[in-house]
């Protein structure tokens, strides 16, 4: 079992930065994928970014050279740096550890809320 939970969201205006925090607890977190996920009302959740097993990275089209992820096993945390945000970016933030493709559960966080707006 994985808890996650979020924190950083808030308000900035556009062209500014935010950092989103994922604290993990539970066992074996440093052996699932981990990502970034967001979602807007009426639409599907969205993959932002995501940290495979095998330390690859993968970024959303629209966060490429903006966003950063970031782990550390160390404090089994999770953190997005996210730059030149833009509204588009405004959304509900989630942190996901997804262990399936090692026959484990999926888990998600509450959710943060990031809103980019002058």
């Amino acid at each position: 079992q994985v808890q996650l939970v979020e924190s950083g969201g808030g308000l900035v205006q556009p062209g500014g930065s935010l950092r989103l925090s994922c604290a993990a607890s539970g066992r074996g977190f440093t052996s699932y994928a981990v990502g970034w996920f967001r979602q807007t009302p009426g639409k599907l959740r969205v993959l932002v970014a995501r940290i495979r097993r095998d330390g690859t990275k993968d970024y959303a089209d629209s966060v490429k050279g903006r966003f950063t992820i970031s782990r550390d096993n160390a404090k089994n945390t999770l953190h997005l740096q996210m730059n030149s945000l833009k509204p588009e970016d405004t959304a509900v933030y989630y942190c996901n550890a997804d262990g399936r493709p090692a026959g484990w559960n999926n888990y998600w966080g509450q959710g943060t809320q990031v809103t980019v707006s002058s």
